[in-house]
């Protein structure tokens, strides 16, 4: 390959590799494929790569778990209800992920939180799932929360944090905003 071509591939892989996670996956003997060559687009830069060496090669990603999360939030005094289900509808079983709720309004402080989820700030809840096999569903998660006084709305931002280093194509099913009235009525996500 000359040179003339050489810095033009060497710089798409720069970009295909920008934003990507630092913890490189590769043949223990060198050679550079898959998610060493870029994390979540690897599969480009792996097969830029392998043709620059001389051949063809496959993509390299962690396991694949497409999750799911399923729920409703209701809102009512300056009280906020989260019921949520996350499934995995693989096709690989998880051994834990991490949802994330991010809530438009600060919570009141001093609030106990179930066993597996931690205040990350006034605003964020985060919440382990445990295992998660393919095809299954963690437990219930069930949050009780007051306010900071009482908003007429709020929105809530439900996400996945963590994957145990899944990969999951379709982040559709995993991330909602609710926004949510002080009805007392649930809205579903």
């Amino acid at each position: 390959m000359s040179k003339g071509v050489l810095g033009p591939v060497l710089a798409a892989l720069v970009v295909l590799g920008a934003g990507t996670t630092a913890g490189a996956v590769g043949d223990p003997a060198g050679d550079v494929t898959g998610e060493a060559a870029g994390g979540a687009t690897g599969g480009a830069a792996g097969h830029v790569l392998g043709q620059m060496a001389g051949h063809v090669v496959g993509e390299v990603v962690g396991a694949e778990a497409d999750l799911a999360h399923h729920g409703h939030v209701s809102l009512w005094d300056g009280r906020v209800g989260v019921w949520l289900v996350t499934e995995n509808h693989g096709p690989s079983d998880l051994v834990d992920a991490t949802v994330r709720l991010d809530f438009s309004t600060p919570m009141a402080g001093g609030q106990e939180l179930p066993p597996g989820c931690l205040w990350s700030s006034s605003r964020v809840v985060s919440c382990r799932t445990g295992a998660l096999p393919d095809g299954g569903a963690a437990g219930e998660l069930a949050l009780d929360l007051r306010a900071v006084g009482r908003p007429q709305e709020l929105t809530v931002d439900v996400s996945t944090a963590w994957r145990a280093g899944g990969v999951d194509r379709n982040s559709v099913n995993d991330r909602h905003r609710v926004l949510v009235l002080a009805t007392g009525d649930p809205y579903v996500f």
